[in-house]
């Protein structure tokens, strides 16, 4: 019998089905270059700041600074603000002009730079779909949130133009990417609890994302949700919109109890979190092993789970990346062989 792909074993938990192994969910290609079970792709217009070496801006004029503790990864830059005052946000925020973009050939080259097996590992579509975080990059969080609270009908005017904007890029790229998945990413939760009530999201944030989310599950592509922090409150509201898989599905929420609720309906990827004694620097294989075989141990029984964490450092830090490898070898030692005990 031939063996499942990485993909083919992941597309199992979204379908609800048992997977012969607990897969390694990941943002990106493996650094040790075997396959992985999904990879993040979207249009290079819209990512290219993270890209671009140093300081750079984002298409909606937004600066964005390299974070060295987080391997590079860039995040807004603080206390440098595009809005001021959401009721001006008119004569502010611009929706970039999609006339003349090749999607084709952009799709083309996104995929390609990826150097992937399509066979091996499947695509998960981003179009920065994140209303809450559009805002909050226009305004910073403390800002954000007061206008969400003091204007409510401007705020959603707002999300409103940039949904209409994020949707009419997520039809062109479904047809050239034709991604495995389609990606929603939005932090509404801080580690502890979420940004603002239930209320408040249903009436501002959840319209967008079920808008975006219909892009997907009117042609039959499983979605995702990517959200940090302690967020289990929105869930039931996700599965209303048809979310299928959440990472990272940090500790801070009572994982055991979600599971038991939405069993193999809702994946959980993750389940891991990096505590104060494995970012030891001295941490030993055995305490960083012995967490992914607690983590497997504790959620992948009866399927519904892939494993997803990893260490952040700055690039190139050695002890980052062997406690990195510590991780991957020890799903795929401990999680290729769990379901056939």
């Amino acid at each position: 019998m031939r063996k499942l792909t990485e993909k083919e074993n992941y597309m199992r938990l979204l379908r609800g089905e048992q997977p012969e192994w607990v897969p390694r969910y990941t943002y990106a290609p493996n650094p040790e270059g075997t396959p992985v079970a999904a990879c993040t792709v979207g249009p290079g217009f819209l990512h290219r700041h993270f890209y671009e070496p140093g300081i750079s801006k984002d298409i909606w004029g937004v600066t964005h600074v390299p974070v060295p503790e987080a391997g590079g990864t860039k995040m807004p830059e603080p206390n440098n603000f595009i809005l001021t005052d959401i009721r001006k946000w008119r004569d502010v925020i611009r929706a970039p002009d999609l006339t003349g973009i090749n999607w084709e050939a952009m799709a083309k080259k996104d995929i390609d730079e990826l150097a992937v097996n399509r066979e091996d590992t499947a695509l998960v579509l981003s179009i920065m779909a994140e209303p809450f975080l559009k805002l909050v990059s226009f305004m910073g969080f403390s800002e954000g949130l007061c206008a969400m609270y003091e204007e409510p009908g401007e705020v959603a005017a707002l999300l409103e133009y940039i949904t209409d904007f994020t949707t009419e890029v997520g039809e062109r790229c479904i047809d050239y990417y034709k991604p495995d998945i389609f990606g929603i990413a939005d932090d509404t939760a801080t580690w502890k609890n979420p940004f603002f009530s239930l209320n408040m999201y249903r009436r501002l944030i959840k319209p967008h994302h079920a808008r975006m989310a219909r892009l997907a599950t009117d042609r039959g592509i499983p979605v995702e949700m990517h959200c940090c922090g302690r967020c289990e409150d929105f869930i039931d509201d996700w599965r209303d919109f048809g979310i299928v898989s959440w990472n990272p599905a940090q500790t801070s929420n009572d994982l055991a109890a979600i599971k038991n609720k939405y069993g193999n309906g809702l994946v959980i990827n993750g389940g891991w979190d990096s505590t104060a004694e494995l970012q030891d620097p001295n941490a030993s294989e055995e305490a960083v092993k012995q967490s992914v075989r607690d983590s497997i141990d504790r959620y992948a029984p009866e399927g519904g789970y892939a494993f997803a964490g990893s260490f952040l450092g700055p690039l190139n830090d050695e002890t980052t990346i062997r406690k990195n490898r510590w991780i991957s070898e020890e799903v795929r030692s401990y999680g290729v062989a769990f379901y056939k005990k």
